[in-house]
């Protein structure tokens, strides 16, 4: 369901974000899916080897693909609080990543999902605060992480913000949603092919990028 074209209109928002200019039309149906846009950047300029993440940002509601990747392209890569914004500098270096989430599912306990096939949702109350808490990790976290199950969720406890440690009383009142996802990818060097060879654009990005500043 994901496509290099979702990936692709990503990015010209990003860009379109960054130089104040229009947005292409996409060339993909527009549909409706919970979704999610990460950004990861390249530890080198057009290194597709280590990867760092910048933000990631998406929806648990269904939302119409062409305004929801629209929005959360931008969002993910300026408002995400875990890191410093996107500036226009790093967009050459960044890789894109499209998610659209299916198949959600109650799960009967919190150990009941299979790491590489399923997302986790988590949704409690803190045990000592009364605070409502919830937290989630896209199916490739897990596996890409190493973590066991274990691991992943005493790491989403404390991205919901929990500091206490994952006994089996809080496994008890968390509510797990396991789900899959479609996912596709592009770096900024593919997506400048794929633009190069339907409209003779070789840089997307205004020749000033270098000149951006961090917000």
């Amino acid at each position: 369901m994901a496509t290099p074209d979702m990936c692709v209109y990503c990015f010209d928002a990003l860009v379109a974000h960054f130089d104040k200019g229009p947005v292409p039309p996409p060339s993909f149906a527009n549909q409706s899916f919970p979704l999610f846009v990460t950004w990861n950047k390249a530890s080198k300029r057009g290194d597709g080897g280590d990867l760092r993440l910048r933000g990631c940002i998406g929806t648990f509601s269904g939302r119409p693909l062409h305004t929801g990747l629209h929005e959360y392209a931008v969002t993910s890569a300026i408002k995400d609080t875990r890191f410093d914004p996107v500036s226009k500098a790093e967009v050459s270096q960044l890789h894109c990543s499209v998610s659209l989430l299916t198949n959600f599912e109650e799960a009967p306990s919190v150990w009941d999902w299979d790491i590489g096939t399923h997302g986790i949702w988590i949704d409690f109350k803190d045990p000592s605060t009364g605070v409502h808490r919830n937290a989630t990790y896209l199916p490739e976290v897990t596996s890409e992480q190493g973590w066991t199950k274990e691991e992943a969720l005493e790491s989403l406890v404390r991205k919901g913000g929990y500091k206490g440690r994952l006994t089996p009383e809080l496994c008890a009142v968390i509510k797990l949603t396991r789900y899959q996802s479609s996912k596709h990818s592009l770096s900024y060097a593919e997506y400048c092919e794929i633009r190069k060879t339907r409209d003779g654009t070789p840089e997307r990005l205004s020749s000033s990028s270098s000149s951006s500043s961090r917000r």
